[in-house]
């Protein structure tokens, strides 16, 4: 009998010292500066800051709760579905180490153990912009908690054509900006537009909305707490000389009357990539899509709808990414690339949606979708009394529009050129943002393949800690040749960046990333 009990407090006093070692330094405090900083922190669209040990405890219960029912972090697509770059939903591992960290009482633990906190820049992302276009007056967005979606025009003033790299939106006040949209304007349809109205910039609706600029070209868009995309090495989208960039901003319900003046920074291609033969572009389905053409798309009072879009590619493409996009209504999104021999490719699932997280995803490699291949969207809408978010009470017909009380099917996907080769193109590892050890040490790896011909050449290094950091190619005799990135934030964990070993001549360089505290470099031959 003796010998059972002690075998019996043995097991309990194990299980307990193994829950108890759940702490805010060892376990919590990577999650939480990789997964909820970037918006919960000062001047960011947060409502409270996740930057201290003391901000975590005084919100501890709110966020179990969120991260228990996955209200946070917003990340929509089904993580079993597919993956994207800068994937930042939570591991049942890490879901439960907050919440086994809360119910605990939420220990602090050893300070030496608490990993720093991201040395994110202050104002871009991206480092230095090549053009900052600011809006030319405030605007004042009504304070009566409805959604507001205006256009501004912002002329670039180019006098050439240019390829952007990456385009980015600084919020003006982040606490009212939801998210952005931006097209490019060659025939100032938008300026006369935004003449017509008094005040600056204009509600879209009617023609201007679906037809004028919907169908145009479009840039990725912004979503707050997210990097923007910068084009890997041979890709860019084209900005003409002379073109406006007409900037939808979607500003959330707010209660008072607030002011914004936002501004985009925009990165252009550099001199060695002015020979880029591959430009993205961006096709946009819509309702045209459909079995029924535009005029389907109709969800009546007390029916759930699904539509299912066809898009049949006629010539060879390699998808980049996608933005799902519909309003209150919606409920679920699904999209599949079926080849020509009927093999399926998942590319985006997403059930649950949620109208307030919405966001631009892009694939982890080049996915290729050669003539005839089908790519399938079917999106899901619920217009009865069950859906919590209808905006409608009772519910009403709904068809196509911009308003919130409006539906949307629409899908925009990037897509450039096929080459040869594009199967292998990848650029990120689908786990380094899931496996917390990648981040233990700042490291960088051999340059791969190397020596290398032509084509491309991948990078691949981690950081302890989120910073900011430039990264340049060297010489031999440490000469700069190349600038691929000036104090530029990357997060903590394991990146990839792709180069394009074309622009370099014959000889042995070095790839030096230099930051506050980072000093790393390895060894490329070009032969």
């Amino acid at each position: 009998m003796n010998k059972l009990f002690y075998i019996l407090v043995f097991i309990v006093s194990i299980s307990f010292t193994s829950t108890a070692q759940i702490t805010y330094t060892k376990d919590v405090a990577s999650i939480i500066y990789n997964k909820c900083t970037s918006c919960h922190r000062t001047g960011e669209i947060g409502p409270f800051t996740l930057t201290s040990y003391d901000d975590a405890l005084n919100r501890a219960s709110i966020i179990k709760e969120a991260v228990s029912i996955g209200y946070m972090p917003p990340w929509k697509p089904d993580p079993e579905y597919s993956h994207f770059i800068g994937e930042y939903y939570l591991t049942d591992t890490e879901k439960q180490n907050i919440i086994d960290w809360v119910d605990q009482g939420a220990e602090y633990g050893n300070s030496a153990e608490e990993p720093d906190l991201p040395d994110f820049p202050e104002e871009s992302l991206l480092g230095e912009p090549d053009l900052v276009l600011e809006f030319e007056q405030t605007h004042i967005h009504p304070g009566n908690n409805q959604d507001e979606y205006r256009y501004f025009v912002l002329p670039t003033g180019l006098t050439e054509n240019r390829i952007i790299k990456a385009i980015e939106l600084r919020p003006g006040n982040s606490q009212i900006v939801h998210h952005a949209l931006f097209f490019e304007d060659t025939k100032g349809t938008a300026a006369s537009f935004d003449a017509l109205t008094p005040e600056y910039g204009f509600i879209g609706f009617g023609g201007f909305g679906t037809d004028e600029v919907l169908n145009r070209d479009q840039y990725p868009g912004y979503v707050p707490g997210t990097k923007p995309i910068y084009y890997p090495d041979g890709l860019g989208q084209k900005m003409s000389a002379g073109a406006d960039l007409v900037v939808q901003m979607h500003y959330a319900p707010w209660p008072v009357d607030a002011s914004d003046k936002s501004k985009v920074n925009i990165f252009f291609a550099d001199e060695e990539e002015e020979e880029i033969e591959r430009f993205v572009d961006d096709r946009i389905m819509l309702p045209f899509d459909l079995p029924g053409g535009f005029f389907s798309f109709v969800i009546p009072p007390n029916q759930t709808r699904e539509f299912h879009g066809i898009w049949t590619l006629t010539e060879d493409r390699s998808l980049i990414g996608l933005s799902p996009h519909m309003h209150y209504l919606g409920t679920d999104w699904e999209v599949w690339l079926e080849d020509p021999d009927g093999n399926e490719i998942n590319m985006i699932k997403i059930e649950n949606w949620d109208f307030n997280w919405q966001g631009g995803y892009y694939f982890t490699r080049l996915i290729p979708a050669l003539q005839g291949s089908k790519i399938h969207a079917i999106a899901k809408y619920d217009n009865t009394i069950n859906n919590p978010q209808n905006p409608s009470n009772p519910p009403v017909f709904v068809s196509w529009g911009e308003g919130t009380t409006d539906e949307m099917y629409y899908l925009p996907i990037l897509s450039i050129p096929y080459n040869e080769g594009d199967e292998n193109v990848i650029f990120s590892d689908p786990t380094s943002t899931q496996n917390p050890t990648l981040g233990n040490e700042n490291w960088i790896k051999p340059i791969y393949p190397n020596p290398i011909d032509q084509g491309l050449a991948a990078i691949d290094f981690s950081l302890k800690s989120g910073k900011t950091i430039s990264i340049n190619i060297l010489d031999i005799e440490g000469r700069l040749i190349r600038q691929l990135r000036s104090n530029e934030y990357f997060g903590i964990g394991a990146h990839k960046l792709l180069i394009n070993s074309n622009q370099l001549g014959k000889g042995v360089y070095f790839i030096h990333i230099n930051g506050n505290g980072i000093n790393l470099s390895t060894k490329l031959i070009k032969g």
